[in-house]
């Protein structure tokens, strides 16, 4: 849903951002604030997406703020962080004897902010059981505590969060796509911190003179060469990344005054060689920057590289069976043409000693249990790691463990 754009004043914007500590003046994140003020007058769903670590907290704050519902309650829910055999319990409560410790009733989230507004962070993270919960409690204002055949009713504003794609979750069967859409009446997508430059220089400015003024530091300050080379680094972790780079520079750092040089070492290997690729992109582009675009086409290099060395490692130990395999579609490329090029290698289906594995007869669930179990044995049972390498959240993770009986 989309709103008649009411633009606010600078006073106004400036006034916002002091009082819920937001810095930056990109027109992106201006934008937001100014939709989340439009959207707070009504009692719609809001969907915040976004990459984390880019701040999506600030805007359910400012949605309650500007709300008929500012005296009322305001819960965050962090959903991800939860137990999956709890989260119901958290949301709409249980009566005593529900469950074998529910030692007493409970009120859920749903009740105790009855005439406010509740915040589910990491909404993705749900599972479909209470997915199915809290598409009713949406459509209906109606509920049922765990153990409990009472309806019960709630006037709560719910307000959404995540960083997963959820059009990928959907098709993958991790999120119900009516949820989806009444959750996403209305979006704020936050922008990455890659995609507000301008902002960059002002917030680690901020993060290291708040450091410095907290253990009485001398301030830091950044050259030209260096304030390019932090605007021009990709930051995968956002602005959770530059915090916490800038808090490490001014307790490491003898010499506050920071070059290119000294910043280079605070980043990540691969920031480092995307900011080679994206310093300076319009003196070749005839004035047009195309950062943005160059740091995707790496990030899909990167995952291809992976996914191939992955792949390699599978048929080296022999284990051949239900290799996953994506099918990439290239617009205006024929299938001829790719089967004649000799710069490409065959990789679907694959055959190694007279043993054909087509993608057709690929079970996914016995793939993704091969996947998991075999992210397990490379990082010695490191679930965090595991998780990362299948590309689960350690939660899924953890399910999917229990599930697969691993």
């Amino acid at each position: 849903m989309t709103f008649c754009h009411i633009a606010m004043s600078q006073q106004e914007l400036l006034a916002i951002k002091q009082r819920f500590g937001i810095i930056g003046q990109s027109p992106l994140l201006n934008r937001n604030i100014e939709i989340a003020v439009q959207v707070a007058r009504t009692d719609l769903s809001v969907l915040i997406t976004g990459e984390s670590g880019v701040g999506k907290e600030h805007f359910p704050k400012i949605i309650h703020a500007f709300s008929a519902r500012k005296h009322g309650p305001y819960f965050a829910v962090n959903c991800g962080a939860i137990p999956e055999g709890t989260i119901d319990s958290e949301l709409f409560g249980h009566e005593k004897g529900a469950f074998t410790d529910a030692k007493n009733e409970h009120k859920g989230y749903f009740e105790i902010a009855d005439g406010g507004t509740l915040f589910l962070d990491e909404v993705g993270e749900l599972p479909l059981q209470t997915q199915v919960r809290l598409l009713r409690v949406l459509e209906t204002g109606e509920y049922l505590r765990m153990g409990s055949s009472t309806v019960r009713k709630t006037n709560v504003r719910v307000v959404a969060a995540t960083n997963l794609n959820m059009r990928q979750a959907i098709d993958d069967g991790r999120f119900r796509e009516d949820l989806f859409y009444r959750l996403n009446t209305v979006e704020i997508r936050v922008p990455a911190l890659r995609e507000r430059k301008e902002d960059i220089p002002l917030l680690f400015r901020k993060f290291a003179v708040d450091f410095c003024n907290r253990y009485k530091m001398p301030p830091l300050s950044l050259n030209e060469e260096a304030t390019r080379l932090l605007q021009n680094s990709y930051w995968r972790g956002n602005i959770r990344q530059l915090k916490n780079m800038a808090e490490q520079i001014a307790v490491i750092e003898m010499d506050h005054q920071i070059n290119a040089d000294t910043l280079r070492r605070y980043l990540p290997k691969e920031e480092n060689q995307q900011s080679i690729v994206l310093r300076n992109p319009g003196q070749e582009n005839g004035g047009k920057d195309y950062s943005h675009e160059i740091g995707i086409l790496y990030n899909m290099v990167m995952q291809n590289k992976k996914d191939l060395e992955e792949i390699k490692m599978l048929i080296s130990s022999g284990s051949h069976d239900d290799i996953p395999i994506r099918t990439i579609e290239m617009p205006g490329v024929r299938e001829h043409e790719i089967a004649s090029s000799p710069n490409l290698e065959e990789i679907t289906p694959i055959e190694e000693n007279n043993l054909r594995v087509e993608p057709a007869s690929l079970r996914i669930e016995d793939g993704e249990k091969e996947r998991i179990q075999r992210a397990l044995e490379l990082t010695g049972g490191n679930r965090k790691l595991a998780a990362e390498k299948v590309g689960l959240s350690e939660r899924t993770l953890y399910r999917k463990i229990k599930e697969y009986g691993l």
